[in-house]
Order: structure tokens, then C-alpha cells, then sequence
């Protein structure tokens, strides 16, 4: 395995640096739940916006390893709730979701007004990229 380089930053830029559909697992004690989300790519970490008392943030909340998957990657992480999209320590990320999201972000599922609306950060531990034949295992750790 070998860690993140300018070659596999750049497709996972290329690849996964704006909005994608991704599925996303988490657990419910023994049992895998996967559902597909909304997610951006940047520096070894995915976003999303969701909902604080969701199901798989409360799965998060017991057990924070997740896995992905999507357009020939698939890959480990850790769940971390960043807080009310408002909070003034996410002004910038949030404004670049906005941007990024702008396609269905004002189609009345998102509430900022709620404090519950939260920054969902999957920070990448390890995950496998292929791209035109070439296979990269990846250590996001730094």
C-alpha cells in the first residue's frame, strides 16, 4: 500500500472533486446498512450534508468506521459530525459544499435554519482506485 501522491491526489481530484453519488455502509450493531449520498472529495476526507439525528449518524455515533464505494473506488474511513453547517468554524467548507452542491441544494431538503443540518466528514483511511488498468492502494493516513 502506499501513501497518498500527487499521481492518486490528482484522479481522486479529477474523480470525486465535486458531486458525486456515493454509497455509503455503516453498521446497526451486527448488521452492514449501505444508502447511496451526496459527496464531495477533497484532501483525503468525502462531505456531505445530512441530518444530525439521521440513522447513519446515530450508526456513526456507536461505531464511527464506515466504508464507501463509487466509480471503481472503494475505500475505508472514520465518520465525523463537523457540526451545524452554520457554525462559523465551517463558513468556508460550507460555503464550497454550497457551490458544489448547487444543483439540488435550495430544492427545499436542506434547512440550514435547523441545527440539526450538519457537515458529515468521512476522513479516508485506506481505499483502492483503479483507473485505466491501474490498480492504487492508497494509505490516506498521514
Amino acid at each position: 500500500m502506499e501513501k497518498r501522491n500527487p499521481t492518486t491526489d490528482e484522479l481522486m481530484t479529477r474523480r470525486f472533486g465535486h458531486d458525486n453519488l456515493i454509497a455509503l455502509a455503516t453498521t446497526a450493531g451486527e448488521i452492514p446498512q449501505v444508502r447511496a449520498v451526496n459527496a464531495y472529495y477533497e484532501n483525503g476526507s468525502f462531505y456531505s450534508i445530512t441530518h444530525a439525528l439521521s440513522g447513519k449518524m446515530a450508526q456513526l455515533r456507536d461505531n464511527p468506521n464506515a466504508a464507501i464505494c463509487g466509480d471503481w473506488f472503494t475505500a475505508h474511513g472514520i465518520g465525523e459530525n463537523l457540526g451545524w453547517i452554520r457554525d462559523p468554524e465551517n463558513e468556508d467548507l460550507a460555503d464550497k459544499l454550497r457551490t458544489v452542491f448547487a444543483e439540488w441544494y435550495d430544492n427545499g431538503h436542506t434547512n440550514e435554519e435547523d441545527r440539526n443540518t450538519i457537515i458529515l466528514r468521512i476522513r479516508l483511511t485506506d481505499g483502492i482506485l483503479f483507473h485505466h488498468g491501474t490498480r492504487y492502494e492508497i494509505d490516506f493516513t498521514e
